[in-house]
Parts: C-alpha cells; structure tokens; sequence
C-alpha cells in the first residue's frame, strides 16, 4: 500500500505541496492518527497511519473519516453554511452519516457519532440493509435469479411499472424517512443533507414527504427542518479532507 501511496504522490507533488490530505473508510481517530475499525479494508486498522505516512512523505498528513469529510464540506462550503445543527445521510452501498454542529463535527465518545447505517428499524434489520440501492437490488436479483442487475436497473424497471420493484423501493424510502425521523427527534437538526447515487433521483424529496406522516403520527408538530440535496457530488469528500487538513494542521 504504501508503495502505490507514494507512487501517486511523486506523480501529483510539486515544490508548493505543504502536506497531505485524506479521507479514509472506517472509524478514524484524528488525535491518535488511527484508524480503528469499521471498514472493509482491514489493513489499515489500529496502527500509527499517521506516523507511519508522515514519515513516508515527509509532510503533514491529516485523515478523516470519509462521509465526515464529505459533511465538513457540505457544511463549510455548501448547503449547510447557514446551518448551526445538521445531518448528512451519504447512500451507497450502505449508509453512512456526519453530525455537523456549528460546522464542527460531533463523533461521539467512541467514534460512533453520524453511523446511521447500524440504526435497527424493522424486525433487527439494519438501516443500511434496508435502504441502500445496491443492497435492496442485490436481494432482488438474487430472489429473480438475475445478473448484473444494479440499483439503477431495480429504479428503471419501478418506473415501468413493475409492482414488485415498485414496493421494494417504497420498503427503501420508507426506512430511510423512518431513521430520519428517529434522527429529527434524537438530534433537532435545522438541515438534513442527502447524498450518494440515490441524490440524483428527481423523486427522492418527495418520496421523503413521508417524514412529515411520522411527525403528524407522533404529534411532534412543532419539529422543523430542511431537507436538501447535497450540493458536491464525487469530490465533496476530497474538499471535506482538504478542510479538515487546514483545521487541524
């Protein structure tokens, strides 16, 4: 790893680079400059990586964790500027979250902070089982014996009016409203934030107009938010890493 490391950094350095910024996968302690799990690339846990790529480059690196990256840039530089209190929901493959608070992240005492994807909503199913794209077309094709068959597919055929890609997608949207309430009413946002592949649906706000049932239901009536989509798409991490780096180096 550090060779591949150290290759791209010869190709992209030059005489003005004044350190390293980086967004990881995985519960990333800034202050130890560790890496301590949950993420899918074991190898880079629970040693000095800090320490270890300092002395590879011989500058200043900083890591965050990737979907707080991409929540400090949304909130520094995009949608939640004006925000004091927000929540960003990152879809992919699971779901990921950042607590933004006055533009600072809150991670929690064990850097559990934002990871809304562990949140059990139905029958002891993850939130990140039931509603990632990718997970909920995964089971779909496996139960209909089909190939290559994506998120995008599971969407496309729903449009065309296939029933039961139809109520698959409302069983996804329905889980995600249900773990943004729990959120509203954990945390009191002003603004939650929306991003991944699922962000580019032009059917996603309103299809989270079922937030607003759930506090009818509940009579929180006096709870407001915003709700928007995030304004950086495949970079927001990469300007996330960079924003932490000015922080804290």
């Amino acid at each position: 790893m550090k060779e591949n490391l150290y290759q791209v950094f010869k190709e992209l350095s030059d005489a003005d680079t004044k350190g390293v910024a980086m967004s990881s996968p995985g519960a990333v302690d800034t202050e130890e400059g560790v890496i301590k799990g949950l993420s899918a690339i074991p190898y880079i846990h629970r040693f000095k990586i800090v320490d270890e790529l300092e002395a590879l480059f011989g500058l200043p690196v900083a890591i965050e964790n990737d979907v707080n990256c991409a929540g400090l840039a949304e909130s520094k530089f995009g949608i939640g500027q004006d925000s004091k209190n927000a929540l960003y929901f990152i879809i992919g493959f699971g779901i990921g979250g950042a607590v933004c608070q006055n533009g600072q992240l809150y991670k929690g005492s064990s850097l559990f902070g934002g990871e809304f994807g562990y949140m059990i909503i139905e029958n002891g199913k993850i939130l990140s089982t039931l509603a990632s794209p990718v997970q909920v077309a995964d089971r779909y094709a496996k139960a209909h014996g089909l190939t290559d068959f994506s998120g995008k597919d599971l969407f496309d055929l729903a449009e065309n009016g296939n029933e039961e890609p139809k109520a698959a997608l409302s069983g996804l949207y329905g889980a995600l409203a249900t773990s943004i309430f729990n959120c509203l009413v954990s945390f009191n946002p002003d603004l939650v934030g929306i991003g991944g592949g699922i962000s580019v649906r032009p059917d996603l706000v309103s299809e989270l107009d079922r937030i607003q049932k759930l506090i009818h239901d509940t009579e929180a009536n006096e709870l407001t938010y915003e709700l928007k989509i995030c304004q950086f798409k495949n970079d927001t991490n990469l300007l996330g890493a960079v924003s932490n780096f000015l922080n804290t180096k």
